[in-house]
């Protein structure tokens, strides 16, 4: 049976968002990527102020993949895009231990918003300083129940892995 699934990809500030849903979409995505002006333009050259968009087809299952702005300046946007999610995955960067307290806030805030599946991923797994996935659970007090899967977003096998265990948890 085919479902069609809107997803929301959260996540801090430079956790691999984008990239994600560059790496899968199966059509060219959409995105408000802006050069930055502040102190974070020697992290990175863009970031997202809206959204991202793009989609994908698995196995006769659609997935559509909204990602939001990681920066809180942004965050009117959360309401907007995750109106109607059928399930968000929290993206946190494996070497930025900095941002996951950022991360545990975001997972209460979409909690709130609907309560609906989610995973944690911990993304960016092929870098000098990853944190392992159980290294990453354990710093965001994740309970047991919670899947963290690894991921290397600029990976199309590995982004397709994380859809893929998202799917027992929407039911599609």
């Amino acid at each position: 049976m085919m479902g069609t699934t809107k997803v929301v990809i959260t996540g801090p500030f430079n956790a691999g968002k984008t990239e994600f849903i560059r790496t899968i979409s199966d059509i060219p995505i959409v995105s408000t990527e802006r050069a930055i002006s502040d102190h974070l333009k020697s992290v990175k050259d863009e970031t997202t102020v809206a959204m991202d968009y793009g989609h994908v087809k698995i196995n006769g299952d659609v997935f559509h993949l909204y990602g939001t702005p990681g920066q809180p300046r942004f965050d009117f946007m959360w309401d907007i895009l995750s109106k109607e999610m059928q399930a968000f995955v929290l993206m946190v960067d494996s070497c930025d231990r900095g941002t996951f307290s950022q991360a545990r806030r975001l997972i209460r805030i979409f909690r709130r918003k609907a309560r609906v599946p989610y995973l944690v991923v911990a993304n960016k797994q092929d870098g000098r300083k990853a944190l392992s996935v159980q290294k990453v659970r354990d710093a965001l007090k994740l309970d047991s129940d919670i899947s963290v899967l690894p991921c290397i977003a600029t990976d199309k096998n590995s982004v397709r892995n994380v859809l893929e265990g998202l799917k027992p948890l929407v039911g599609s």
